[in-house]
């Protein structure tokens, strides 16, 4: 696990020295948690865009989310610094076997987290993301999570 650790700080490290950001290209990419999402973010703008995610979470189910990000330049850390928040709706299927609930949920997620964009195309993140769903309310699952992404810009 040290070893592991030690790489990737590394492997930032180097890479760091090739920074120039880049808001408006499209990536996709991988997000990691509890689980594994596939993620795609695509540019409105140079300051919005969308990102859908689509993740697996061991035995319990999936869940596909639409977050609406509205992103900030932060280039007075170093160039390619960005923070964003977003909001949008999210569709699970789950089963809880503890909690008695087996199907299809609706909800909605918000997200807040820094990324940096290198001038090779990877994108590095690390977000929060709440989550709340409320269809069908007999479930009313309240859910939050930590994930850092790893994202090809293209």
């Amino acid at each position: 696990m040290k070893k592991t650790v030690f790489m990737t700080i590394l492997l930032v490290s180097f890479m760091t020295s090739f920074v120039y950001g880049q808001v408006n290209s499209k990536a996709i990419g991988v997000r990691a948690s509890y689980g594994a999402e596939l993620s795609y973010q695509h540019p409105f703008s140079h300051a919005n865009r969308l990102e859908a995610d689509l993740g697996f979470y061991y035995d319990h189910g999936f869940n596909l989310a639409g977050v609406y990000q509205w992103v900030f330049d932060l280039s007075e850390l170093a160039n390619g610094f960005n923070w964003y928040v977003g909001l949008g709706p999210q569709i699970g299927s789950w089963n809880y076997h503890d909690k008695d609930y087996d199907g299809l949920a609706l909800g909605i997620a918000g997200q807040i987290g820094i990324e940096y964009n290198f001038d090779i195309p990877l994108q590095l993140s690390l977000d929060y993301r709440p989550g709340w769903y409320f269809l069908p309310n007999s479930y009313g699952g309240a859910w939050e999570g930590i994930a850092l992404g790893i994202r090809y810009k293209f």
